[in-house]
């Protein structure tokens, strides 16, 4: 839960600093907005699944296994959003760096969660 809600926060942060772009603000808030929204529901998932699945090793192997789809998901996510923002002629560098910095970020709290599964167990 609390990966979920610090990338919650972050994904807060994220959609607001790319309000704050100006001119940029479109294909910005395009990128920022697709990231955060494809990471929470990632986690979601990941949630699920683990809850689902008793014993460690299954909770980590549907986790990596929502990580997978997930992954293959955002790559469609993200040819969609640069079809729409180039056809709308916002700015795609504003888009590409909305989308991948937070991308990383999110995608590094995606790891921990999934590590944590494989902890929670052996520490408790």
């Amino acid at each position: 839960m609390k990966h979920l809600m610090f990338a919650t926060a972050l994904a807060i942060a994220f959609v607001s600093a790319a309000l704050a772009t100006g001119t940029y603000r479109n294909g910005a808030l395009v990128g920022a907005a697709t990231s955060s929204a494809t990471a929470l529901v990632s986690l979601v998932l990941m949630q699920q699944g683990a809850r689902r699945n008793p014993g460690r090793a299954r909770k980590v192997r549907a986790a990596l296994c929502i990580f997978g789809v997930t992954f293959v998901a955002r790559i469609l996510v993200v040819a969609a959003a640069t079809f729409a923002v180039a056809h709308a002629g916002s700015n795609l560098m504003a888009f590409v760096l909305a989308f991948f910095v937070p991308y990383f970020v999110f995608a590094t709290i995606e790891g921990s969660y999934v590590y944590s599964l494989g902890r929670a167990e052996l520490l408790g």
